[in-house]
């Protein structure tokens, strides 16, 4: 199933008003103000703006795109659901530049869609990895001055660091950190890592401690030429990181530190979705937009 670029959610703000009532309401209307499901009514007439209405129960107005990453916006509904339809077909995602040529919007007000709709794409705490005995794959990638080390650098110091971690068969998580230390990474794996996981890693030192609290911890010795030792390998993890610097490359160039975590969030998020096709990925960002409101202010400070 595609998307139809011409379809009517895409071209008219109502319909797209519709549309979105019907996925986020299968079941009838839910208040996002006291969580009561159809006891309510439609407020009408020149004074109220289509699609509010009334909670009978807390007697608050409200309509679907409250307490949403569109709560709030004057830009068109249809034309926030055409960016995220952009943003979630796009193998190596879409720039604000972009979005703003071929939506017809400011440049500033398609970098805050896309900021907006990179915050729903974050799962949250969606459970720990590997729970019930799963196998985990760790790994760490560097990111920064397209490739080009500075003069007198060493290493990688001078680069954001980008951890991630990839169930096999499940989901990947990447996580901006400050180093790469033993005191990083464990914090890493021990907020997002069941114990009952069976970890697979590279023979960074930083791993060797933290492995012991997990059913068993593989590792394979890249200094050693050893990628692969039956079913001991991170490769999953490492060649997930190929599609993340082929677009902060070739899409963005450019990405300040301080927006780091959420452009690798959306990368994870079509990674995470890769086996489903356009529509169904745009159906099921639109279903949890709920609870991931973004304002001017803190899109601006928030990592």
């Amino acid at each position: 199933m595609t998307a139809d670029l011409f379809a009517p959610h895409f071209q008219d703000a109502d319909k797209a008003r519709a549309y979105l009532e019907a996925l986020r309401w299968p079941d009838g209307p839910v208040c996002p103000h006291c969580g009561v499901i159809g006891d309510h009514y439609a407020l009408k007439g020149a004074a109220h703006r289509p699609g509010l209405m009334k909670c009978k129960d807390c007697r608050k107005q409200f309509s679907v795109t409250v307490g949403t990453v569109f709560e709030r916006s004057k830009i068109p509904l249809n034309k926030w659901l055409l960016a995220v339809h952009l943003m979630c077909a796009s193998k190596k995602a879409m720039s604000s530049h972009q979005i703003h040529r071929m939506l017809g919007v400011t440049y500033k007000s398609a970098w805050f869609m896309t900021h907006r709709i990179r915050e729903a794409m974050n799962s949250g705490s969606a459970g720990l990895l590997g729970s019930g005995g799963g196998t985990v794959e760790a790994d760490e990638t560097y990111w920064g001055n397209n490739g080009k080390q500075p003069k007198g650098a060493r290493g990688y110091q001078h680069k954001m660091k980008i951890v991630s971690l990839v169930e096999r068969g499940g989901e990947k998580r990447s996580v901006v950190v400050p180093a790469v230390t033993g005191k990083t990474l464990r914090e890493v794996l021990d907020k997002n890592v069941s114990k009952s996981a069976h970890l697979m890693t590279d023979e960074h030192a930083g791993y060797t401690k933290a492995g012991r609290d997990y059913a068993s911890h593989g590792f394979t010795r890249h200094s050693a030429g050893e990628y692969v030792r039956g079913d001991v390998h991170s490769n999953t993890v490492e060649s997930s990181f190929s599609l993340l610097k082929r677009g902060l490359v070739g899409t963005f160039h450019h990405v300040g530190e301080q927006h780091l975590q959420r452009y690798v969030t959306e990368f994870d998020f079509r990674w995470n979705h890769r086996k489903i096709c356009d529509s169904e990925r745009v159906q099921s960002l639109l279903r949890e937009v709920g609870g991931r409101r973004l304002t001017y202010q803190t899109s601006d400070r928030k990592h």
